[in-house]
């Protein structure tokens, strides 16, 4: 599938601004949403109320992988942040980018972290061990 226009793109994100959405676009599709929150603050919300833990706390335990932009605030969160190949094409556009970047793209991409966590968990190593350093 052929990727819409940077032109194109921005013609959405205006036109849900303008009915008073936050718009982000992603690497396959445009987010809108009515109010304030964003991932982050969702997570936290989510890892607090479900299963009574602090995120600010318990950040380092935790891997997150993603693709900009509606991203970023995840990969400044979390010191074990992993973008899937595909954020090469959003490299340096953003003040937060991953700490770490996988060989592979889209769902391939996270199925390499996927592959990484068994070794880690045996070998004691952050379940990043193993993937290209940004």
């Amino acid at each position: 599938m052929e990727r819409l226009s940077e032109e194109a793109l921005a013609s959405i994100v205006e036109l849900m601004r303008g009915h008073g959405l936050t718009a982000k676009v992603s690497s396959i599709h445009v987010n809108g949403w009515f109010g304030g929150c964003d991932k982050l603050t969702t997570t936290m919300a989510l890892l607090r109320e479900a299963f009574a833990t602090d995120l600010d706390a318990a950040r380092a335990a935790h891997v997150f992988v993603g693709d900009p932009p509606n991203d970023v605030p995840m990969f400044a969160c979390f010191p074990h942040s992993v973008g899937v190949a595909n954020i090469r094409q959003f490299a340096g556009r953003f003040a937060h980018e991953p700490r770490y970047v996988t060989r592979r793209a889209s769902g391939t991409g996270f199925r390499e972290v996927v592959d990484c966590l068994p070794d880690a968990r045996s070998n004691g190593a952050s379940a990043s061990a193993g993937l290209p350093a940004r």
